[in-house]
């Protein structure tokens, strides 16, 4: 074994960590969204992205941008905000100044139920970094995630 081939074992167990906490997180916040509020990890956090939008220029973001923030195929985006628009948690529109750009807004709904639902995202997430925090292989990275402090909110690319 070289020591690339040691450096690459390394970055692949570390992956393969992050990977482990990353699926736990997001099982435990699905379990307690869904139980408390009906709504999945997915539908969460399209709603909290599209939450804070605002008017004016930069305030909206296009289909593929939402896909981008989600981290979901553009078609997958799609689906999902077709669901939550049927349940009237969000409409969508033509831009003014694009007929070819489609908005999305959370409607009043959408946002009261984003509202209940944040203390459960937070305390599962808490909850769950928190077991993560007791293994061995996970803690390092439970770390450096609470190390990472409120970020300045920056332009929209």
């Amino acid at each position: 074994m070289t020591a690339t081939d040691s450096a690459l074992t390394a970055l692949s167990q570390g992956w393969c960590a992050l990977s482990l906490l990353h699926g736990r997180i997001e099982a435990h916040i699905e379990r307690a969204l869904q139980a408390g509020h009906g709504l999945s990890v997915r539908e969460y956090s399209l709603l909290d992205v599209l939450s804070r939008q605002h008017n004016g220029p930069g305030g909206h973001l296009r289909m593929h941008q939402v896909a981008d923030s989600v981290v979901l195929s553009q078609s997958a985006t799609t689906r999902l905000v077709s669901r939550l628009e049927d349940r009237g948690l969000l409409s969508r529109y033509l831009c003014d100044t694009d007929r070819r750009g489609i908005y999305t807004d959370v409607s009043e709904a959408g946002l009261a139920l984003l509202a209940a639902a944040r203390p459960t995202n937070d305390a599962a997430l808490r909850e769950a970094l928190d077991e993560a925090a007791a293994n061995p292989a996970l803690a390092p990275l439970v770390a450096a995630v609470e190390a990472i402090g409120p970020r300045e909110a920056g332009p929209r690319s």
